[in-house]
């Protein structure tokens, strides 16, 4: 049960890499891709990363005092906000033809980690 959200961030990582890139291929003009930044896939590593140690951490933290997984959760999300921040500072400060679509792309990788990671807080806060 301990390394179950670990397992789950991992299979949704992989996933929404697969599809992410999928509608790219299908989409988007492969050079438009290729002028990227930061790539799709390095983005999925990063932020995979990061969920796997703010919920790893969150795991420790229950096995301790339930009480301060929110605490917790909010304090490791709002360190993730700056590391992101300063990620995508130089995306904001690019003003390339795809910048606007990259920009649309971090936030959507952000966004959907986030959440991830939200759903398994509450369900590790649910599991007393």
């Amino acid at each position: 049960m301990k390394t179950k959200p670990l397992f789950t961030i991992i299979l949704i990582a992989v996933l929404g890499l697969i599809i992410h890139k999928l509608i790219f291929f299908i989409l988007v003009v492969k050079t438009i891709e290729d002028n990227f930044i930061y790539s799709i896939p390095l983005l999925y590593g990063l932020f995979s990363i990061f969920s796997l140690l703010i919920v790893g951490v969150l795991i420790k933290v229950k096995e301790r005092n339930i009480d301060n997984v929110g605490y917790t959760f909010l304090l490791l999300t709002s360190i993730k906000l700056v590391v992101a921040y300063l990620l995508i500072h130089p995306i904001l400060k690019a003003s390339l033809h795809q910048t606007p679509l990259e920009k649309i792309n971090f936030f959507i990788i952000f966004i959907y980690f986030l959440a991830t990671e939200t759903i398994l807080t509450i369900r590790i806060l649910n599991n007393k």
